[in-house]
């Protein structure tokens, strides 16, 4: 398989290879130089963390909140969702 540099310096991946990597549109590659060439490697979307560096970042405050709490309350509001409002139209 065989490719060509564009005046733009774009160079097209062949869609069989796109296809079986499920790269679409916007994918982001870092371009590595190695002995033999260029190596593009699929970005990731997030880098890896570890649970301690990221527990507590979306800050939250009010009292505790059991599990049985959260659960209760989004079986209610899926309660809600299905049942039709008074005045005849469907929930949101």
């Amino acid at each position: 398989m065989t490719t060509r540099l564009s005046s733009k310096g774009q160079i097209i991946i062949p869609k069989a290879i796109r296809t079986a990597r499920s790269w679409r549109p916007g994918q982001q590659f870092e371009v590595v130089e190695t002995g033999e060439g260029v190596l593009l490697r699929p970005c990731q979307g997030f880098p890896r963390t570890e649970l301690d560096e990221v527990a507590g970042c979306l800050a939250y405050d009010g009292p505790p909140v059991s599990v049985e709490e959260m659960n209760g309350a989004v079986a209610l509001k899926r309660r809600m969702e299905s049942e039709p409002m008074n005045d005849g139209s469907e929930g949101s």
